[in-house]
C-alpha cells in the first residue's frame, strides 16, 4: 500500500504586518458554521517536462504574497466573553500565519488518483486538517496548504476554515 512521508511543516506569514491590529467580527450567520469542518479543495497536476528544483521553495513562498491581500487567511478565531455570560467569535488579523506541509506519496501516480471510479482513500492524507473543527481556529491556522509529490504530477490540498471564505471561494 502507498504511503505518505511528511518532508516538512511550516508557517507561511503576510510578507507586511501592517493589518496586524485589525478584527472582524463572526455574524450570526457564521456562528452556525462553527461545528463545521474546514473546506478542502485539492488541485492535480501533472510534473512538467523540465523538472525544476525550486517549484516546491516557490509554492512555498508565494502564500506570503497572497496572505497580504487577503490578511485574515493568515490570523485566528479568537472569544470575547462578556459581563453578560455571552461570548463574540472574531477573526483576529495578528499574522500568526498559515500552515504550509511539504510531502510525498511513495508509489503513487496520477493515474492513481484519476483512474478509479471512486476517489482512492489515500488522497484523503493529501490534505492538511482533516477532520478539524472551525471553531478549532482559535488555536489552528485558518489556511493549510499541503504540496504532495506523486511519482509523475502533483497534489496541492487545500484546508480552510469556512467562517473565514468558502468552497465558492476557491
Amino acid at each position: 500500500m502507498a504511503s505518505i512521508r511528511i518532508i516538512s511543516t511550516s508557517r507561511v506569514c503576510a510578507a507586511s504586518d501592517k493589518q496586524t491590529n485589525l478584527k472582524v467580527e463572526l455574524t450570526p450567520w457564521d456562528l452556525r458554521l462553527l461545528l463545521e469542518e474546514y473546506t478542502q479543495r485539492g488541485l492535480l497536476f501533472h510534473k512538467p517536462k523540465y523538472e525544476n528544483t525550486h517549484n516546491i521553495q516557490h509554492l512555498k513562498s508565494s502564500p506570503s504574497q497572497t496572505l497580504d491581500l487577503f490578511a485574515p487567511l493568515a490570523g485566528r478565531l479568537a472569544t470575547i466573553k462578556h459581563d453578560d455570560n455571552t461570548t463574540s467569535f472574531f477573526i483576529d488579523f495578528n499574522n500568526e500565519g498559515a500552515q504550509f506541509v511539504h510531502a510525498v506519496a511513495d508509489g503513487v501516480s496520477v493515474a492513481d488518483i484519476i483512474q478509479p471510479i471512486y476517489v482512492p482513500k489515500i488522497v484523503y492524507l493529501f490534505f492538511p486538517l482533516n477532520a478539524v473543527g472551525n471553531y478549532e481556529g482559535t488555536s489552528k491556522p485558518l489556511l493549510a496548504v499541503q504540496v504532495t509529490e506523486l511519482v509523475d504530477g502533483i497534489f496541492i490540498g487545500i484546508s480552510i476554515n469556512h467562517t473565514v471564505a468558502d468552497a465558492t471561494s476557491f
